[in-house]
């Protein structure tokens, strides 16, 4: 028994001529944007506003980077810029040792850091594997 397999999954439909549903839309809304401008500025700055508006939307709708669409791009710009960076970078040079870190034993009854500071305490400290 023979099974046909989808091909082309990741291109999506044509829909309204040569533009998919997300192009259009990107077209479409700068379009409807610009016309209600267009009632509420004087017509030089609505003819600027409306330059800066198509090419949003166009640069939006059409311009693909490397495989990735201009959304996409931009998004992940935004997360690089707004996430925090974690950077490791472990060097050891030939012949060398790392230190070790000796932990000081706990007081009894000292109250422990709760399950969070257990765990980093786990990650910064242990030499294998942690279970879960």
């Amino acid at each position: 028994m023979q099974f046909q397999i989808p091909q082309f999954i990741d291109v999506e439909d044509k829909i309204f001529g040569p533009l998919t549903l997300r192009q259009f839309l990107y077209l479409a809304g700068a379009g409807a944007l610009s016309f209600i401008l267009f009632f509420a500025l004087t017509t030089p700055l609505w003819i600027g506003v409306t330059v800066i508006l198509g090419t949003i939307g166009a640069s939006l709708a059409l311009v693909k980077y490397n495989g990735q669409t201009m959304i996409t791009l931009l998004g992940n710009v935004f997360k690089y810029l707004w996430l925090p960076k974690f950077y490791i970078w472990h060097y050891s040079a030939p012949g060398q040792r790392l230190p070790t870190i000796h932990s000081l034993p706990r007081e009894q009854g000292a109250p422990s850091g709760g399950p969070l500071k257990n765990l980093l305490l786990k990650f910064n400290t242990a030499k294998g594997a942690i279970n879960r």
